[in-house]
């Protein structure tokens, strides 16, 4: 051990011997204060707290189009900016919009996403003039077909499953089918497929043993049941604005009704953060989602937090690889059990992941989406001792977890199919340069957004891109509508997250550059970029801010 860890492990224990035990507790809740990430995304109790503070209230026509104080003639290029936008949308898919719409009254998450698409005050108003349908009929290649036959590019994703493009995954869900019709719904037992899975993802992965769950969420809360049971410790830590599931208290903040018990919230990249695993004894496990690297310390982008129209991303693969090394040390210093949340990028980065793009080796890595081949599944791989569900010196204590469709026989035929794919010379020549093929392209389409004066760019982990915006704005929200009227569709975080199958050819990217600077420039030809001399971010922050208080006081926001 090098003198520092030495003496990073010493010096705590030199202060509790020198402190009363009042004031060594509240140094130790200081240190951990210390740990979290000063906004609200870092303080998940207060989250709620203030959450439930702030009040609902909407625009009405008059404040919709001029929530920034434009003037009448920029109101005018605006109204009839959006009344023109409102029409295409509605004439151009009506049998998709109309059983939108029908289904929306019986499907809660249907309601959900529609709601929390953009900042609330603009919520009502958006939602009954710019409808967004949300039936496919078709998926080919690159590109989605409404019910209405209208065809857009994807940069949805599937929300990560889509790596490969949905041809990909039809062939490998047709072969799933194939392989386990024989014995079909044949629960308990094994489909042979199972066997040939569980040698992949070891080799895969690295690590001694496999489960097989239904869901990327089910996936992580097994891989953090079996670090409890082994550590014999209760609390994980997680970091600021990372996912892992919905599961208990894992995802903090206002999204959980219960407040955190057992999950420290802790900066990403920080030294505080190692210090505090450093001097605990009661941390099981730390939950590392790979995604964060896109935005640390930050939550996952959407245009429903486009407040102030203000957004920051950035990767950078050096820094976020030496605090994953860093990180990697210290747990191994203090037996706490690494464990990588590869759910959604699993194989989007590199054949072996993230552990393989980073060259950081797990204790325990989850797998999802993806890995199912187009069906439904997670995945826990871990070391051996890790893995083990019981204990032989204590036949009574075991950690218990199974599922009735774990390891179904249809899934695993279509992760045999999809492994068997990873294998084979033309999905092997996609990794080759990937890493330098997506960055050129999101350099490529930065130019092309600076060559023509436009307040975005975009930041890059790879296939996976975030829109940021360089000017404030109260409007950036509705750029999400203009491109869908280009023929990109999104998911419901909009600009948040564009999301790429590797199957885009640079051509299919050329022409997503050419339809993306169309909606841009028809935004800011309609008005919507107008700015006030002067306004910042901070002038929209502080107009919000003073429409919650008079809202919350008086009933009247405005």
């Amino acid at each position: 051990m090098s003198a520092e860890l030495v003496l990073n492990a010493a010096w705590p224990m030199a202060v509790a011997a020198a402190l009363p035990y009042g004031l060594y507790k509240g140094w130790r809740r200081l240190q951990l204060s210390r740990a979290k990430h000063p906004s609200l995304a870092g303080h998940s109790l207060w989250a709620k707290r203030i959450g439930r503070l702030i009040p609902g209230y909407s625009y009405d026509e008059t404040r919709f189009f001029a929530a920034d104080g434009a003037p009448p003639d920029i109101v005018a290029l605006r109204r009839a900016g959006f009344e023109r936008l409102s029409k295409e949308l509605r004439e151009r898919s009506p049998q998709t919009l109309e059983l939108t719409t029908r289904t929306r009254e019986g499907l809660s998450d249907l309601q959900f996403i529609a709601r929390y698409r953009v900042p609330f005050q603009f919520s009502d108003y958006a939602r009954a003039h710019l409808p967004m349908g949300a039936f496919w009929s078709e998926a080919q290649g690159v590109h989605l077909t409404d019910l209405d036959g209208n065809t857009y590019m994807d940069l949805t994703g599937s929300y990560g499953v889509n790596v490969f493009g949905v041809d990909f995954y039809k062939a490998c869900m047709s072969e799933g089918a194939r392989l386990g019709s024989a014995l079909g719904p044949v629960l308990g037992g094994y489909h042979s497929s199972v066997a040939r899975n569980v040698e992949r993802l070891r080799a895969i992965s690295g690590l001694d043993e496999v489960s097989f769950h239904m869901s990327g969420t089910e996936a992580v809360m097994q891989a953090v049941r079996l670090a409890r049971y082994h550590t014999r410790k209760r609390h994980l830590v997680r970091f600021t604005g990372s996912y892992h599931g919905w599961w208990e208290d894992v995802q903090p903040g206002p999204g959980n009704p219960l407040p955190p018990r057992e999950t420290y919230t802790l900066k990403d990249m920080d030294a505080d953060t190692l210090r505090v695993l450093r001097t605990r004894n009661n941390i099981a496990c730390v939950l590392v989602n790979p995604l964060q690297a896109l935005h640390p310390n930050r939550n996952a982008p959407g245009d429903s937090t486009l407040i102030d129209g203000v957004r920051q991303a950035s990767f950078d693969k050096a820094a976020y690889t030496a605090w994953l090394q860093e990180l990697r040390r210290v747990c191994t210093e203090r037996g706490i059990v690494l464990i990588f949340d590869e759910v959604f990028v699993g194989f989007r980065l590199a054949p072996g992941g993230a552990q393989q793009y980073f060259g950081v080796k797990a204790d325990m890595v989850t797998y999802g989406k993806t890995l199912g081949g187009g069906l439904p599944v997670g995945v826990v791989c871990g070391q051996k001792a890790l893995m083990q569900r019981f204990r032989p010196e204590r036949p009574a204590d075991i950690c218990f977890a199974r599922g009735t469709f774990n390891a179904h026989p249809y899934v695993m035929g279509a992760m045999d199919a999809f492994l068997s794919r990873l294998e084979t010379p033309d999905v092997k020549a996609i990794y080759n340069g990937l890493d330098e093929r997506w960055q050129a392209r999101a350099s490529a389409f930065n130019q092309a957004l600076e060559q023509a004066d436009l307040p975005l760019r975009v930041a890059a982990l790879s296939s996976i891109w975030t829109v940021n915006y360089h000017k404030p704005s109260r409007y950036h929200w509705l750029l999400q509508f203009y491109l869908r009227e280009a023929g990109l569709a999104l998911s419901w975080v909009g600009t948040g997250r564009f999301v790429f199958s590797l199957n885009y050819t640079d051509a299919d990217m050329a022409e997503v550059t050419r339809r993306v600077l169309a909606a841009c420039e028809r935004i800011r030809a309609d008005g919507w970029w107008w700015q006030a001399p002067g306004v910042t971010a901070k002038t929209h922050k502080r107009q919000v801010l003073k429409e919650l208080l008079l809202q919350r006081l008086t009933g009247q926001a405005v």
